[in-house]
């Protein structure tokens, strides 16, 4: 396993990480004795990032997590994510940030996490979804503060809003952040324009989620797959959407070699393969998805002219409005 330094904290971080919402449910047959034991090999291997959140399974991901965690000797970073109190997804311009993230709230929640996963601090405390106009309220800043002079986590970002970089542009510049959260793959290769530049300069971690878009650059989907009962995934790739994107997959196989032998790998390198980026974390409930995904931690990272050509696969559009629906 690599490790990679996580912005002006300093950390060493793996950089491929453990995605928990899984684990939390919500991907069709959920299974608790397997996702325990996808942790316990990530452990064995080397990972040492765990991103989960407060809504994840109601809680039932931090749980899993902390169970595991505690019975290890290694040394970890965890991280979890706040929801805006008004539980909105994605943030609503209109909604101010008295009632979305008062401080109150995000002093709750950090301490119903902690009670959850049973550990004396987070590492990482994160906004789960984000706003411009909240640049400057006084809450989330006065909350952040304080949960850090009380030893009760130690650094504090925000997750983006589904295909929204630029919407934290203004706040990594203000130095007010550790850290952000975003949806970077193949097909969404927006924060690489100006919100990676950014992070870089400002020294801001950077947490990329979604590096296979939810499954499809995997390449284990086929245009006549249907989805598991309970799996939120029917609706993200619905109607025609499906179709569409396993033909713009089967495209990417040309770029498969020696070093990347599958679509897999290749989605994980082209993430790794920017300089801003601390870690990816691929959801993973399962020992052989933890096992194939930290074997693509090796050093090597795709070339100049893969990272030119990949550029021509990016594919603007948000398949996540109306997904839940």
């Amino acid at each position: 396993m690599e490790y990679r330094r996580f912005g002006r904290t300093g950390w060493q971080v793996s950089e491929i990480g453990f995605g928990c919402w899984g684990l939390g449910g919500g991907w069709g047959r959920q299974d608790d004795a397997e996702g325990k034991r996808a942790l316990a090999r990530a452990l064995e291997l080397g990972v040492n990032f765990f991103d989960t959140a407060y809504v994840y399974g109601d809680g039932h991901s931090e749980r899993i997590l902390g169970e595991v965690l505690r019975t290890s000797k290694k040394s970890v970073f965890t991280a979890t994510k706040v929801p805006a109190k008004t539980m909105e997804w994605p943030a609503r311009p209109t909604t101010p940030a008295e009632k979305a993230f008062p401080a109150d709230w995000i002093v709750h929640c950090a301490e119903t996490s902690l009670k959850r996963l049973g550990l004396e601090r987070i590492d990482l405390l994160q906004m789960h979804v984000w706003n411009d106009a909240w640049l400057n309220a006084e809450g989330w800043r006065r909350a952040a503060e304080e949960l850090k002079k009380s030893g009760k986590i130690r650094a504090f970002g925000v997750s983006v809003n589904d295909n929204d970089p630029e919407s934290v542009l203004r706040l990594v510049d203000s130095g007010r952040i550790d850290s952000v959260q975003v949806i970077y793959n193949i097909f969404e290769q927006v924060p690489a324009e100006k919100l990676f530049p950014l992070c870089q300069q400002k020294n801001v971690a950077v947490i990329v989620r979604v590096p296979f878009d939810e499954g499809s650059l995997t390449g284990a989907f086929t245009p006549q797959m249907k989805f598991e009962r309970g799996d939120w995934r029917a609706g993200y790739f619905k109607g025609e959407r499906l179709a569409e994107t396993c033909a713009r997959v089967e495209r990417l196989k040309e770029f498969l070699r020696p070093g990347i032998p599958t679509l897999s790998a290749l989605a994980l390198k082209f993430a790794l393969s920017h300089p801003a980026v601390s870690a990816v974390i691929p959801g993973m409930r399962r020992v052989a998805n933890v096992e194939a995904n930290s074997a693509v931690s090796d050093g090597k990272l795709l070339t100049p002219e893969e990272l030119r050509r990949l550029r021509g696969h990016a594919w603007q559009r948000n398949f996540y409005a109306g997904a839940w629906e």
